[in-house]
């Protein structure tokens, strides 16, 4: 069971959108009005919305399922890997490797490498090898390391994916359709949600609004494989909710902090070929085929 609060999400920036000029008229549903050219999200909406993400995080996680946390943009990184490792779930957190999902063998195979390489470092035979031949190979174990940390011990495609901001985790979310993997995300005022199977809307740039929804998420994992340990067990479980605490008296607007210029991340890069488009990043293992209370 979770509390989720008004007044944590007021204070976290929640509410706060884009500049209205930049906005997805599919999110219109979630849009509660408009202040100095910046769109306010419908909190009440929010609140709706994250009820249901949690129920159905918990719910996978409580089926043995795996949940896969992307979050790639530089002040969710810290935030998303955090709370993925709180809650013992993969996690993405650098560039996101296209065909990590669509290709997911080869990915598999540059982990091998990554593998074989530190193997090869305990074995002492770095110590034997040139210094050239050295200095390669430790650049290659570092950009793997990099890359691969987060998923190295996913043995196999996850079952849901939770991001922070579509826009920006485009091929991300590409891939997950493509595989009919149910997806989990954090939707600001530009982005479609009608590409999500339970968006939450929100404020997907400012941190503490980003530690607020991966917290929940993370705790509705958390929860579920507590369900999941105790059903082998033979220990029924309880079963969980989600509970809200507080209300808005006023118009989301009236708990607003003043907004400043509305800037929002860069959108990713398009990639029309995703399995290939990020092979080079692995290096030679793939020759087979990127603020607190202020708008977002």
């Amino acid at each position: 069971m979770i509390n989720i609060s008004m007044k944590s999400m007021l204070e976290a920036g929640v509410h706060f959108g884009h500049q209205t000029r930049r906005w997805n008229p599919k999110m219109s549903r979630y849009i509660f009005g408009e202040r100095n050219n910046i769109h306010i999200i419908d909190l009440q909406k929010t609140v709706k919305e994250l009820k249901k993400a949690y129920t159905f995080i918990r719910d996978a996680a409580a089926e043995g399922k795996t949940i896969l946390f992307v979050g790639t943009k530089k002040q969710a990184q810290e935030i998303v890997k955090a709370e993925a490792v709180r809650a013992g779930a993969p996690y993405v957190t650098e560039k996101w490797l296209g065909g990590t999902l669509t290709n997911f063998s080869t990915i598999c195979k540059s982990v091998q490498r990554l593998e074989e390489l530190e193997r090869w470092e305990r074995d002492g035979i770095f110590g034997v090898i040139s210094n050239k031949e050295l200095a390669r190979l430790t650049k290659e174990m570092a950009r793997l390391r990099k890359l691969l940390t987060g998923i190295r011990s996913m043995g196999r495609l996850p079952n849901v994916v939770f991001l922070v901001d579509p826009v920006e985790e485009d091929l991300a979310v590409m891939e997950a359709r493509k595989l009919r993997i149910p997806i989990v995300a954090v939707c600001d005022t530009n982005c479609d949600p009608d590409l999500i199977d339970y968006p939450i809307p929100g404020n997907d740039d400012a941190a503490r609004s980003i530690k607020l929804f991966c917290a929940v998420i993370a705790d509705g994992v958390v929860e579920g494989r507590e369900a999941h340990q105790k059903a082998k067990s033979g220990i029924p479980a309880a079963s969980g909710a989600v509970e809200t605490a507080g209300t808005v008296e006023a118009s989301p607007i009236d708990g607003a902090a003043e907004s400043s210029d509305g800037s929002a991340a860069p959108a990713a890069e398009d990639a029309s070929n995703p399995e290939a488009a990020s092979t080079a990043e692995l290096g030679e293992p793939l020759e087979a085929s990127g603020n607190e209370l202020t708008p977002s």
